[in-house]
């Protein structure tokens, strides 16, 4: 299936797409180069977490980048870090405080979460995981909306997709209440949205 107007696949085909790159990119990559990458912050990352507090991260599920090797640098940095937590079906998370020290709990999905503690915190910036981006920094992601719905809800959140260099794609369709990136951050470099 093609979008009629543009000739470009639809998000569904593009996500089947992506998935199966991805997949076959990890599956290559070479042990040592995987376990390095996204263990630093690149300069111009860190210059614009600088007045950041709170900065979310997700917990790499399969073959998905790993944000939360990212966690030990900004809490040495003095930020507090998050987790997402999936409330329900219908795109609905939260943001709870952790440390990698902490026990995590298995949330939908396959995805783990923090324990309550305090209750949920407001991101300053989300690191969102992706299937698919493009130089306009359009997301492609898995088409639950949760990240969508995020981004959203916290406007002035700085957006930083994580990404292996695969998944970049010539053009992703965006709908009218998707959210461009400000930036994306692969394994080789960090690619910064033209309004960053």
């Amino acid at each position: 299936m093609s979008d009629e107007h543009s000739g470009m696949p639809d998000k569904p085909t593009l996500r089947a797409i992506a998935r199966q790159r991805r997949r076959a990119f990890v599956a290559g990559l070479d042990p040592l180069a995987h376990r390095l990458a996204f263990k630093v912050l690149p300069s111009p990352l860190a210059r614009r977490l600088a007045d950041v507090r709170t900065v979310a991260l997700y917990m790499g599920i399969e073959d998905e980048a790993p944000a939360q090797r990212l966690a030990a640098k900004l809490i040495e940095t003095g930020r507090t870090v998050a987790l997402p937590r999936v409330i329900d079906r219908m795109g609905s998370m939260e943001f709870l405080a952790w440390h990698p020290d902490a026990p995590l709990l298995p949330g939908r999905f396959g995805t783990s979460h923090p324990e309550q503690g305090d209750g949920p915190v407001a991101p300053d910036a989300i690191i969102a995981p992706l299937l698919g981006f493009d130089r306009a920094m359009n997301r492609l992601g898995q088409g639950g909306g949760y990240y969508d719905r995020a981004f959203a809800r916290y406007p002035d959140a700085l957006r930083v997709g994580l990404a292996w260099s695969v998944q970049e794609q010539e053009a992703i369709p965006a709908d009218p209440w998707d959210l461009p990136l400000h930036m994306v951050l692969t394994e080789v470099e960090l690619i910064e949205g033209e309004e960053s």
